[in-house]
């Protein structure tokens, strides 16, 4: 996983109207868990814009008062007006600590189908896994290279040693689709050729 580092600050008070006051001056509030005790603390908000707004799973530093914990971002909280972080949740973590995460999905290689005219689409783009934090990859990479046009890729192509993948196997990552037009096209082809055997 890649690594960002983010230094907060404890929560003397925990009430609604403290948090509000937290978020006013640009400030987040957050909780830690997973560990010996629970952590509840603040860090400034443009500290988590690389957690946040990028698919990819990152492994926190966190810097609280000078004492150092190692997390992942576990669940955020917007304000559902102006998008805005208002809450976060870390869980700590160590090496063999046994995870369920997201990990992003990275599409290699250029698809056969594409040369045929199809397009490609990206159907999942993160893969859901359980397993050691030492052992969760920074991307799950798929290899698309073979797909012809109207063929899928789906989850049962994907190995991952040590780790147990939760999503289904049967569910698509891509797919090469045939363009509406060239439906169209082929449809208008048909409709041709019916005509001129009736007209024989």
């Amino acid at each position: 996983m890649k690594k960002t580092e983010i230094v907060g600050y404890k929560r003397a008070n925990l009430g609604r109207s403290a948090a509000n006051q937290l978020r006013a001056e640009g400030q987040v509030p957050c909780v830690l868990y997973g560990g010996k005790e629970q952590v509840s603390f603040y860090a400034p908000a443009y500290l988590f814009r690389p957690l946040t707004h990028t698919p990819d799973v990152f492994e926190v530093l966190l810097n609280i008062e000078g004492t150092e914990y190692t997390a992942i971002l576990q669940a955020t909280q917007f304000h559902p007006v102006n998008d805005m972080l208002v809450h976060a949740d870390f869980l700590e973590i160590t090496d063999d600590k046994v995870i369920k995460i997201k990990v992003p999905i990275r599409l290699t290689g250029t698809a056969v189908g594409l040369n045929q005219g199809g397009k490609l689409q990206h159907k999942l783009r993160k893969l859901t896994v359980k397993g050691a934090v030492k052992d969760i990859p920074e991307y799950v990479d798929v290899d698309v290279t073979a797909l012809k046009l109207g063929q899928t890729v789906k989850v049962d192509v994907i190995e991952l040693p040590g780790i147990e993948i939760i999503d289904p196997i049967s569910n698509p990552v891509a797919s090469v689709n045939i363009p509406r037009s060239a439906r169209m096209a082929a449809q208008a082809g048909g409709d041709e050729d019916e005509d001129g055997e009736d007209a024989e």
